[in-house]
């Protein structure tokens, strides 16, 4: 299983911002090893946010994200003290799901 996310979350008069570093070697499929053989296809496809039991972003990603992504954005609502959820799963069925508390 893949490191934990980095998640960040502060929420300011009613907008919560998000910022997430996510440890992934998001491969191609395209690019050769010293052998001169193909690395194998291996990247995340999709990412959801969750806060309070609600979707707050979905996204589908493809091979072109690069190495250890980086994602950040905004939503109207959360507080101090509640949690967001953050899951991704790869192209391989690996899943990660971690959480952290809006400061």
């Amino acid at each position: 299983m893949a490191d934990p996310m980095k998640i960040r979350a502060q929420s300011t008069a009613g907008v919560t911002e998000v910022k997430v570093l996510m440890a992934h070697p998001m491969e191609t499929g395209q690019r050769k090893d010293a052998a001169g053989k193909t690395v194998p296809a291996h990247y995340i496809t999709d990412v959801l946010v969750t806060w309070n039991g609600k979707t707050v972003l979905s996204a589908t990603w493809g091979p072109a994200i690069s190495q250890n992504p980086y994602l950040s954005f905004k939503f109207k609502g959360g507080s101090k003290g509640e949690k967001i959820t953050v899951t991704w799963t790869d192209n391989k069925g690996d899943k990660r799901t971690d959480e952290a508390t809006i400061s």
